[in-house]
Protein backbone atom coordinates (compact mmCIF):
# COMPACT_ATOMS: atom_id res chain seq x y z
CA UNK A 1 0.00 0.00 0.00
CA UNK A 2 2.84 2.31 0.79
CA UNK A 3 4.17 2.25 -2.58
CA UNK A 4 0.41 2.55 -4.02
CA UNK A 5 0.49 6.10 -2.18
CA UNK A 6 3.80 6.74 -3.62
CA UNK A 7 2.63 6.44 -7.23
CA UNK A 8 -0.58 8.53 -6.25
CA UNK A 9 2.25 11.69 -4.64
CA UNK A 10 4.04 11.21 -7.90
CA UNK A 11 0.63 11.82 -9.96
CA UNK A 12 -0.46 14.57 -7.93
CA UNK A 13 3.09 16.37 -8.35
CA UNK A 14 3.19 15.88 -12.28
CA UNK A 15 -0.59 17.06 -12.03
CA UNK A 16 0.63 20.54 -10.64
CA UNK A 17 2.87 20.72 -13.11
CA UNK A 18 0.09 20.95 -15.77
CA UNK A 19 -1.76 23.22 -14.04
CA UNK A 20 1.59 25.55 -13.36
CA UNK A 21 2.47 24.99 -17.16
CA UNK A 22 -1.37 26.27 -18.05
CA UNK A 23 -1.70 29.08 -15.60
CA UNK A 24 2.35 29.83 -16.46
CA UNK A 25 -0.06 31.86 -19.64
CA UNK A 26 -1.23 33.89 -17.97
CA UNK A 27 0.85 34.01 -14.21
CA UNK A 28 4.47 34.95 -13.40
CA UNK A 29 6.42 32.23 -11.64
CA UNK A 30 6.23 34.66 -8.29
CA UNK A 31 2.41 34.55 -8.51
CA UNK A 32 2.27 30.90 -8.01
CA UNK A 33 4.64 30.22 -6.16
CA UNK A 34 2.72 32.08 -3.78
CA UNK A 35 -0.35 30.38 -4.72
CA UNK A 36 1.01 27.10 -4.20
CA UNK A 37 2.34 28.02 -0.64
CA UNK A 38 -0.81 29.94 0.42
CA UNK A 39 -3.09 26.57 -0.23
CA UNK A 40 -0.50 24.36 0.92
CA UNK A 41 0.11 26.34 3.94
CA UNK A 42 -3.83 25.99 4.90
CA UNK A 43 -3.91 22.37 4.08
CA UNK A 44 -1.16 21.39 6.32
CA UNK A 45 -2.19 23.88 8.90
CA UNK A 46 -5.60 21.39 8.41
CA UNK A 47 -3.54 18.30 8.59
CA UNK A 48 -0.89 18.88 11.27
CA UNK A 49 -4.50 19.51 13.20
CA UNK A 50 -5.28 16.02 12.56
CA UNK A 51 -2.64 14.49 13.54
CA UNK A 52 -1.89 16.68 16.15
CA UNK A 53 1.24 17.83 15.65
CA UNK A 54 1.84 21.43 17.01
CA UNK A 55 3.10 24.23 14.40
CA UNK A 56 5.49 25.87 17.50
CA UNK A 57 8.83 25.15 16.60
CA UNK A 58 12.31 25.80 18.64
CA UNK A 59 14.42 26.15 15.05
CA UNK A 60 12.94 28.78 13.39
CA UNK A 61 16.06 29.74 11.52
CA UNK A 62 16.34 26.29 10.28
CA UNK A 63 13.00 26.69 9.16
CA UNK A 64 13.77 29.97 7.40
CA UNK A 65 16.98 28.94 5.35
CA UNK A 66 15.24 25.92 4.66
CA UNK A 67 12.32 28.05 2.94
CA UNK A 68 14.57 30.40 1.39
CA UNK A 69 16.12 27.47 -0.73
CA UNK A 70 13.22 25.49 -0.54
CA UNK A 71 11.20 28.97 -2.94
CA UNK A 72 14.15 29.33 -5.05
CA UNK A 73 14.10 25.71 -6.08
CA UNK A 74 10.02 26.25 -6.50
CA UNK A 75 10.52 29.62 -8.33
CA UNK A 76 13.04 27.86 -10.81
CA UNK A 77 10.91 24.88 -11.58
CA UNK A 78 7.71 26.81 -12.01
CA UNK A 79 9.97 28.82 -14.40
CA UNK A 80 11.91 25.98 -16.37
CA UNK A 81 8.20 23.80 -16.69
CA UNK A 82 7.20 27.01 -18.51
CA UNK A 83 9.49 27.42 -21.15
CA UNK A 84 10.50 23.50 -21.46
CA UNK A 85 8.80 20.79 -22.65
CA UNK A 86 7.04 19.84 -19.30
CA UNK A 87 8.74 16.18 -19.46
CA UNK A 88 12.33 17.86 -19.53
CA UNK A 89 11.57 20.36 -16.42
CA UNK A 90 9.97 17.40 -14.97
CA UNK A 91 13.18 15.18 -15.32
CA UNK A 92 15.77 18.14 -14.57
CA UNK A 93 14.03 18.66 -11.02
CA UNK A 94 14.33 15.47 -10.36
CA UNK A 95 17.97 15.49 -10.45
CA UNK A 96 18.14 16.07 -6.39
CA UNK A 97 19.29 12.76 -6.01
CA UNK A 98 21.85 13.18 -8.06
CA UNK A 99 23.33 16.01 -6.98
CA UNK A 100 23.00 14.62 -3.43
CA UNK A 101 25.15 12.06 -4.55
CA UNK A 102 27.70 14.42 -6.36
CA UNK A 103 28.27 16.70 -2.87
CA UNK A 104 28.93 13.57 -0.96
CA UNK A 105 31.27 12.26 -3.56
CA UNK A 106 32.90 15.34 -3.56
CA UNK A 107 33.09 15.52 -0.06
CA UNK A 108 34.66 11.89 0.19
CA UNK A 109 37.37 13.42 -2.33
CA UNK A 110 38.15 16.24 -0.58
CA UNK A 111 38.22 14.96 3.17
CA UNK A 112 40.51 11.72 1.38
CA UNK A 113 43.46 10.57 3.06
CA UNK A 114 45.92 8.64 0.94
CA UNK A 115 47.28 6.76 3.62
CA UNK A 116 44.14 5.76 5.19
CA UNK A 117 43.77 3.71 2.31
CA UNK A 118 41.86 3.94 -1.33
CA UNK A 119 38.65 5.55 -2.21
CA UNK A 120 35.08 3.52 -1.75
CA UNK A 121 32.76 6.10 -3.40
CA UNK A 122 33.28 4.39 -6.81
CA UNK A 123 29.40 3.30 -7.20
CA UNK A 124 27.85 6.75 -6.22
CA UNK A 125 30.42 8.10 -8.27
CA UNK A 126 29.42 5.96 -11.26
CA UNK A 127 25.81 6.70 -10.67
CA UNK A 128 26.53 10.69 -10.61
CA UNK A 129 28.50 10.60 -14.09
CA UNK A 130 25.57 8.40 -15.68
CA UNK A 131 22.80 10.78 -14.30
CA UNK A 132 25.08 13.87 -15.67
CA UNK A 133 25.19 12.29 -19.34
CA UNK A 134 21.67 12.01 -18.91
CA UNK A 135 21.51 15.95 -18.83
CA UNK A 136 23.26 16.15 -21.61
CA UNK A 137 21.47 14.09 -23.53
CA UNK A 138 18.00 15.88 -22.31
CA UNK A 139 19.34 19.24 -22.59
CA UNK A 140 20.17 18.22 -26.18
CA UNK A 141 17.50 18.76 -27.44
CA UNK A 142 16.72 22.04 -25.73
CA UNK A 143 19.78 23.76 -26.98
CA UNK A 144 18.67 23.33 -30.57
CA UNK A 145 15.61 24.97 -29.56
CA UNK A 146 16.82 27.84 -28.18
CA UNK A 147 15.72 27.28 -24.64
CA UNK A 148 18.94 27.36 -22.89
CA UNK A 149 18.08 29.68 -20.41
CA UNK A 150 15.34 27.45 -19.49
CA UNK A 151 16.83 24.32 -19.24
CA UNK A 152 19.40 25.91 -17.27
CA UNK A 153 17.28 27.57 -14.69
CA UNK A 154 15.74 23.39 -14.64
CA UNK A 155 18.99 22.59 -13.75
CA UNK A 156 19.74 24.75 -11.13
CA UNK A 157 15.74 24.10 -9.36
CA UNK A 158 17.07 20.47 -9.09
CA UNK A 159 20.49 21.74 -7.53
CA UNK A 160 19.19 23.62 -4.96
CA UNK A 161 16.35 21.22 -4.45
CA UNK A 162 19.32 19.16 -3.12
CA UNK A 163 20.50 21.71 -0.37
CA UNK A 164 16.74 21.90 0.10
CA UNK A 165 16.33 18.41 0.89
CA UNK A 166 19.82 18.45 2.83
CA UNK A 167 17.89 21.07 5.01
CA UNK A 168 14.87 18.63 5.51
CA UNK A 169 17.19 16.24 6.84
CA UNK A 170 18.85 18.59 9.15
CA UNK A 171 14.97 19.35 10.22
CA UNK A 172 14.56 15.49 10.76
CA UNK A 173 17.53 15.17 13.21
CA UNK A 174 16.60 17.49 15.55
CA UNK A 175 13.16 15.99 15.84
CA UNK A 176 10.98 18.57 13.51
CA UNK A 177 7.97 16.80 12.07
CA UNK A 178 7.69 16.50 8.76
CA UNK A 179 4.06 18.03 8.81
CA UNK A 180 5.50 20.94 10.64
CA UNK A 181 8.62 21.30 8.12
CA UNK A 182 6.33 21.53 5.11
CA UNK A 183 3.97 23.93 6.91
CA UNK A 184 7.00 26.81 7.35
CA UNK A 185 7.98 25.84 3.90
CA UNK A 186 4.26 27.14 2.64
CA UNK A 187 4.30 29.88 4.74
CA UNK A 188 7.72 30.96 3.33
CA UNK A 189 6.77 30.03 0.32
CA UNK A 190 3.43 32.65 0.60
CA UNK A 191 5.59 35.27 2.01
CA UNK A 192 8.23 35.10 -1.05
CA UNK A 193 5.77 34.98 -3.20
CA UNK A 194 3.87 38.11 -2.16
CA UNK A 195 7.71 40.01 -2.03
CA UNK A 196 8.31 38.91 -5.78
CA UNK A 197 5.13 39.98 -6.85
CA UNK A 198 5.30 43.22 -4.96
CA UNK A 199 8.46 43.90 -7.25
CA UNK A 200 7.93 42.42 -10.31
CA UNK A 201 3.79 43.24 -10.68
CA UNK A 202 0.29 41.12 -10.86
CA UNK A 203 -0.88 39.66 -13.97
CA UNK A 204 -4.27 41.34 -15.22
CA UNK A 205 -6.86 38.99 -13.13
CA UNK A 206 -9.67 37.23 -14.95
CA UNK A 207 -11.42 34.80 -13.18
CA UNK A 208 -11.30 32.33 -16.47
CA UNK A 209 -7.82 31.75 -16.08
CA UNK A 210 -7.21 31.81 -11.97
CA UNK A 211 -9.32 29.00 -11.46
CA UNK A 212 -6.27 27.49 -12.94
CA UNK A 213 -4.18 28.47 -9.46
CA UNK A 214 -5.99 26.11 -7.54
CA UNK A 215 -5.34 22.97 -8.43
CA UNK A 216 -1.68 23.97 -8.34
CA UNK A 217 -2.49 23.91 -4.78
CA UNK A 218 -4.48 21.08 -4.27
CA UNK A 219 -2.10 18.56 -6.77
CA UNK A 220 0.64 19.88 -4.70
CA UNK A 221 -1.21 19.26 -1.34
CA UNK A 222 -2.73 16.20 -2.46
CA UNK A 223 1.01 15.04 -3.47
CA UNK A 224 2.34 16.00 -0.22
CA UNK A 225 -0.13 14.44 1.88
CA UNK A 226 0.19 10.71 -0.04
CA UNK A 227 3.95 11.11 0.14
CA UNK A 228 3.19 11.30 4.00
CA UNK A 229 1.36 8.30 4.13
CA UNK A 230 3.71 6.50 1.63
CA UNK A 231 6.68 7.32 4.28
CA UNK A 232 4.29 6.77 7.24
CA UNK A 233 5.98 3.48 7.81
CA UNK A 234 9.28 4.40 7.54
CA UNK A 235 11.03 4.45 4.49
CA UNK A 236 11.68 2.30 1.98
CA UNK A 237 14.07 1.70 -1.04
CA UNK A 238 10.74 0.61 -3.08
CA UNK A 239 8.82 3.78 -1.95
CA UNK A 240 11.42 5.96 -2.28
CA UNK A 241 12.10 4.59 -5.94
CA UNK A 242 8.68 5.09 -7.08
CA UNK A 243 9.43 8.77 -6.90
CA UNK A 244 10.62 8.71 -9.99
CA UNK A 245 7.49 7.82 -11.98
CA UNK A 246 6.39 11.52 -11.52
CA UNK A 247 9.37 11.48 -14.56
CA UNK A 248 6.62 8.71 -16.36
CA UNK A 249 3.39 10.70 -15.65
CA UNK A 250 5.10 13.85 -16.93
CA UNK A 251 6.23 12.81 -20.34
CA UNK A 252 2.93 10.93 -21.03
CA UNK A 253 0.94 14.47 -19.90
CA UNK A 254 4.03 16.07 -22.09
CA UNK A 255 2.89 13.77 -25.17
CA UNK A 256 -0.93 13.67 -24.63
CA UNK A 257 -1.64 16.77 -22.97
CA UNK A 258 0.50 19.12 -24.84
CA UNK A 259 1.22 17.73 -28.16
CA UNK A 260 5.25 18.02 -27.41
CA UNK A 261 7.60 16.08 -29.54
CA UNK A 262 10.27 14.81 -27.07
CA UNK A 263 13.58 13.72 -29.46
CA UNK A 264 15.08 9.89 -28.52
CA UNK A 265 17.76 11.51 -27.39
CA UNK A 266 15.86 13.06 -24.66
CA UNK A 267 14.22 9.76 -23.85
CA UNK A 268 17.13 7.88 -23.13
CA UNK A 269 18.61 10.76 -21.18
CA UNK A 270 15.25 10.75 -18.97
CA UNK A 271 16.23 7.16 -18.59
CA UNK A 272 19.35 7.23 -17.44
CA UNK A 273 18.18 10.06 -15.30
CA UNK A 274 15.58 7.64 -13.37
CA UNK A 275 18.19 5.03 -13.11
CA UNK A 276 20.81 7.13 -11.64
CA UNK A 277 18.53 8.76 -9.24
CA UNK A 278 17.32 5.10 -8.08
CA UNK A 279 21.04 4.24 -7.59
CA UNK A 280 22.03 7.16 -5.80
CA UNK A 281 18.83 7.12 -3.46
CA UNK A 282 19.77 3.38 -2.75
CA UNK A 283 23.33 3.86 -1.95
CA UNK A 284 22.36 6.79 -0.35
CA UNK A 285 19.67 4.95 1.89
CA UNK A 286 22.61 2.54 3.30
CA UNK A 287 24.00 5.74 4.92
CA UNK A 288 20.59 7.23 6.22
CA UNK A 289 17.67 4.72 5.90
CA UNK A 290 15.47 7.04 7.49
CA UNK A 291 16.06 9.88 5.29
CA UNK A 292 12.31 12.08 4.77
CA UNK A 293 11.29 12.69 1.36
CA UNK A 294 12.19 14.42 -1.09
CA UNK A 295 9.25 17.31 -1.84
CA UNK A 296 7.99 18.83 -5.19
Amino acid sequence: MQALWMVLAAFGFASMAVCVKIASEWFNAAELVFWRGLLGMVFMWLLARRQRVSLRTQYLGMHAWRSLIGVLSLGAWFYAIAGLPLATAMTLNYMSSVWIAAFLVGGAILAWNPRAGRLTQGPLAFAVLTGFVGVLLTLRPTIDQNQVFAGVVGLLSGIVSAFAYMQVMALGRVGEPEARTVFYFAVGSALAGAVAMAILGLSRWDWNHALWLLPVGIFASIGQWCMTRAYSHGATLVVASLQYSGIVFGALFSVVLFGEEIAPMAWLGMALIVGSGIAATALRARAAPNAPAEEH
